[in-house]
């Protein structure tokens, strides 16, 4: 199984969460598990998405509590570590889907980008300050979002061996 990680505001649009569903509704369809920081808006409508599909949510919450968790996540990884999360997430996915956000999901984005996970934005659905470049695809909707995930982790790992 992939762990796909779905990145986004948790002040999310409703256009915004309802691209995010249809990516956890995608994850879950693949029998990926869905990676977030397990909060609202992009994160919980991705993982109702997940859970509507069948699929298995993971929460990786930034506060000390595991119920600060959305009712949709079903692992709660609570870290006291408020922003510095982005980091957990980052490296726990096998892929980042960006769906509109802001300056938490741009350090999301880099973090990604940094260790070589696969980054891609939501054409749609993605505020004009993130950046494009060669590192970061764009999607035009959930399903090739995870098409471009799952075909770019299985170079990665041939790169590997």
């Amino acid at each position: 199984m992939l762990q796909i990680g779905v990145i986004g505001a948790g002040s999310a649009s409703d256009s915004e969460k309802a691209v995010a569903k249809a990516v956890g509704s995608e994850i879950a369809g693949r029998g990926h598990i869905l990676v977030c920081g397990g909060r609202g808006g992009v994160m919980e409508a991705a993982a109702k998405g997940a859970k509507n599909a069948g699929g298995l949510t993971v929460g990786i919450l930034p506060g000390e509590s595991a119920g600060d968790a959305n009712q949709y996540i079903d692992v709660k990884i609570v870290t006291a570590m408020s922003h510095a999360r982005n980091a957990i997430i980052a490296r726990s996915a096998d892929a980042l889907i960006a769906i509109g956000g802001g300056s938490g999901t741009l350090s999301e984005i880099a973090l990604g980008l940094k260790i070589g996970r696969p980054v891609v934005l939501v054409e749609g659905a993605l505020p004009d300050f993130y950046p494009t470049s060669q590192d970061v695809m764009v999607a035009k909707n959930p399903c090739h979002a995870l098409d471009i995930s799952e075909r770019n982790i299985r170079l990665l790992k041939e790169a590997k061996t």
